[in-house]
């Protein structure tokens, strides 16, 4: 009878790398990404947590910070003129955001459509959003100016008075909002018809064949489909209109002893950034203009939070 011999198991023994020598061996890996992370420290998180402890404080820069407690959000909640850089802000958004997605709505539609010379179009409306900002101001101060401007020569030419687009509430308001609605149609056009460009042929192919009209086609296969980029337009339009500045700052700057950060006469295109600004380096409050920050901080938040919820609940 044959013996069969059994061979012992074979026992693996662990690495001796525990895992206190694992990070050691991608040092560099890590050591290769941290610029980024140091980088954001020290110019990112440091600076957002340095703010929100000096709000606590009242500092003109320079002396001894003095312990200020909840007293500088009290002020806020009170301050008038605050308020009004938010009234002015909120109306200012509204005026440029709806009627933009509108027009970049339309045309993305007419890009997508479109047969030839498609990067030539998309160069042209992108262009404005790359353009300086300073630029865009100076050129349409000269459109608005009340004397010289084009669109009162224009206003005058069809029998209408002019009109002072730069030193009454509305038209300054109007004129701001026109910028800004120059400025990112173009760039929001571009988001969409990437968007377009995803929904798939064959829908409409069946659309078409079961009687249904443009309009029918795009309320009920194009708009929907598209719920997720309107999302994303309406939120970023949101975050960048509350926080416009370079805007109404260099339409509205004078040369007289007024702030240049005062947003025109009556303070009708102060923005919340702007006030933010005139607190902070014209007065040298940094403890309430810190304050003023987070303020802002939270009207983005809260409009942004009010915008994907409508949003949300039309596309359910």
């Amino acid at each position: 009878m044959a013996v069969i011999e059994q061979t012992p198991p074979v026992v693996i023994k662990p690495s001796p790398a525990g895992p206190k020598k694992g990070w050691r061996k991608y040092w560099h890996l890590y050591a290769a990404i941290s610029p980024f992370y140091l980088i954001f420290l020290g110019f990112g998180l440091f600076p957002v947590g340095f703010s929100l402890y000096l709000s606590f404080h009242r500092w003109d820069g320079l002396g001894s910070m003095e312990w200020a407690g909840l007293s500088q959000y009290q002020y806020l909640l009170s301050d008038s003129d605050f308020w009004n850089s938010i009234g002015n802000t909120i109306i200012i958004w509204a005026l440029a955001t709806f009627p933009m997605i509108f027009l970049a709505m339309v045309t993305a539609v007419m890009l997508n459509s479109a047969v030839r010379f498609k990067n030539v179009y998309r160069f042209a409306y992108f262009l404005p959003n790359v353009t300086s900002v300073v630029a865009i101001a100076i050129v349409f101060g000269s459109i608005f100016s009340t004397n010289f401007g084009m669109v009162n020569a224009v206003l005058e030419a069809v029998g209408i008075d002019q009109v002072a687009w730069l030193n009454t509430p509305w038209g300054i308001k109007v004129t701001i909002a026109a910028l800004m609605t120059w400025q990112w149609t173009g760039y929001n056009a571009i988001i969409f018809l990437a968007g377009l460009q995803t929904v798939p042929s064959e829908l409409y192919e069946a659309a078409r064949m079961d009687g249904a009209g443009p309009v029918q086609t795009f309320f009920r296969i194009t708009l929907p489909l598209l719920r997720p980029t309107l999302l994303f337009v309406l939120v970023v339009s949101t975050v960048t209109g509350l926080q416009s500045f370079s805007e109404p700052q260099v339409l509205l700057q004078t040369s007289s002893n007024d702030s240049t950060f005062a947003g025109g006469p009556g303070h009708s295109g102060q923005t919340m950034v702007l006030y933010f600004f005139q607190q902070t380096f014209d007065n040298n409050d940094f403890g309430y203009g810190a304050a003023v920050a987070w303020g802002i901080f939270l009207v983005v938040v809260i409009f942004s939070i009010i915008n994907w919820r409508l949003v949300q609940r039309r596309g359910d």
